[in-house]
C-alpha cells in the first residue's frame, strides 16, 4: 500500500485519527475524573469538569484504615516498584544472565504483594487484586508452556492427526463460555475445589488454550525448519534445538500471545463469578459497586475501574515493542 502525497487526504486521515483517539480515551478520562470526585460532585445534575480532587475513594477502596505514616509507606512502595521495573528494563546491563534478573524481579513483586498487608491495613479489594494477579499469571504460564510445545509440534507435523487436533481446538474455541461452566463446576464440587484459584486457573487454561495453540503455531510456521535441522546436525537433540534456537527467535510471538492470554484471563467475569464465592477477581469485585443501589458506589466503581486498568496499561507499555514485533512477524507478507 503506497503512501498518499495529497495534503488534503493527509489532513483528513490525521483528523480522523485524532477524533477516533479522543472518542476512545474519553470514557476512561471521564471515569478517572469520577474517581477523584466527592459524592456530591459525582452526582451533580450538571457535569463538573473543574473540582477539587480527593483521594477518599481510593483510600476507602484499598484501605480499612489510613496509617499515620501513610505517605512514607506509599513512598517506599513506589520506590520499590520503580526499582524493580528499572531492573527489568535494564536487565541486559547486568553481568549475570537475564533469567537471574527476571527471577529476582518476580520474587521482588511477590514479596511486595505479600508484605504490604503486613504493614498496612488493606481492605478486601486488595485481596481481589492479589487473586487477579495469581489467576492471571498462573493462566498465562500454563497456557504458554503448553501452547509452545503444542504449537511447535503442530507446525512441524503435517499428518492427518494434526489437522484433526487443530479443527477440534478451533471447535472448542468457538464454544460459548456457558459450555465450560457445568463440567468444571461438577469437577470442582467432586474434588472440593470450588472457590479456589486452582479451579479458576484450570478452567481459564482450558478456555484459552485453543487460542494460544493456533496463534503460536502460526508463528512457528514462519520459522524455517532448516534452523533446528542445522542445530541437530551439530549434535543437539530436538528439545535442545527448540529451547536454544527456536525459542529465542520466537520471543516476540510468545510475548504477543502471552499478552492476549493475559487480557482474556484478567478480564474474565462469568467463569470466575460462578466458580467462586469469595476468591473473586477484579472484574467480579467491580460488579459489586456497579450494580448497587447505594449512590456512593458510583465513585467507588470509578476508582475500582481505574485501579484495575492501570496494571494492564503498564504491562502493555512495558511490552509494547515486543507486541509490535510479534504482530508484524505474524502478519501476512505480500
Amino acid at each position: 500500500m503506497e503512501k498518499t502525497k495529497n495534503p488534503i487526504v493527509k489532513v483528513a486521515i490525521h483528523l480522523f485519527l485524532i477524533i477516533f483517539t479522543i472518542y476512545s480515551i474519553l470514557p476512561f478520562y471521564w471515569t478517572t475524573m469520577q474517581s477523584f470526585k466527592t459524592l456530591k460532585d459525582a452526582n451533580s445534575r450538571t457535569p463538573k469538569f473543574i473540582f477539587t480532587p480527593t483521594w477518599e475513594n481510593y483510600q476507602e477502596l484499598w484501605l480499612n484504615s489510613v496509617p499515620e505514616n501513610g505517605y512514607m509507606i506509599m513512598f517506599f512502595i513506589l520506590l520499590a516498584v520503580v526499582l524493580l521495573i528499572c531492573m527489568a528494563l535494564f536487565a541486559e546491563q547486568f553481568p549475570w544472565p537475564n533469567w537471574v534478573t527476571a527471577a529476582f524481579v518476580l520474587l521482588g513483586f511477590a514479596g511486595l504483594l505479600w508484605g504490604i498487608p503486613e504493614v498496612v491495613d488493606t481492605a478486601e479489594f486488595y485481596d481481589y487484586f492479589v487473586n487477579t494477579i495469581i489467576v492471571t499469571v498462573g493462566t498465562v504460564v500454563v497456557s504458554i508452556s503448553i501452547g509452545c510445545l503444542a504449537g511447535y509440534s503442530l507446525a512441524r507435523y503435517s499428518g492427518y492427526a494434526a489437522v484433526v487436533i487443530l479443527i477440534a481446538a478451533l471447535g472448542f474455541r468457538a464454544l460459548p463460555r456457558l459450555t465450560f461452566i457445568l463440567p468444571y463446576y461438577q469437577i470442582g464440587s467432586a474434588l472440593n475445589l470450588l472457590d479456589t484459584r486452582f479451579l479458576v486457573i484450570l478452567t481459564l487454561v482450558a478456555v484459552n488454550q485453543p487460542f494460544t495453540i493456533w496463534m503460536l503455531r502460526s508463528f512457528f510456521m514462519d520459522i524455517p525448519k532448516e534452523l533446528e535441522e542445522s542445530a541437530m546436525v551439530d549434535g543437539a537433540n530436538r528439545l535442545t534445538a527448540f529451547r536454544k534456537v527456536i525459542i529465542p527467535i520466537m520471543w516476540p510471538g510468545i510475548i504477543s500471545t502471552a499478552l492476549f492470554s493475559l487480557l482474556l484471563a484478567y478480564n474474565e467475569f462469568l467463569l470466575v463469578r460462578i466458580l467462586t464465592q469469595t476468591n473473586w477477581t477484579l472484574p467480579v469485585a467491580i460488579s459489586r459497586y456497579t450494580g448497587g443501589e447505594d449512590p456512593r458506589h458510583l465513585t467507588l466503581a470509578a476508582a475500582a475501574a481505574v485501579s484495575a486498568t492501570i496494571p494492564i496499561v503498564i504491562v502493555i507499555l512495558f511490552f509494547q515493542k515486543n507486541l509490535v514485533k510479534g504482530l508484524a512477524a505474524g502478519a501476512v507478507k505480500g
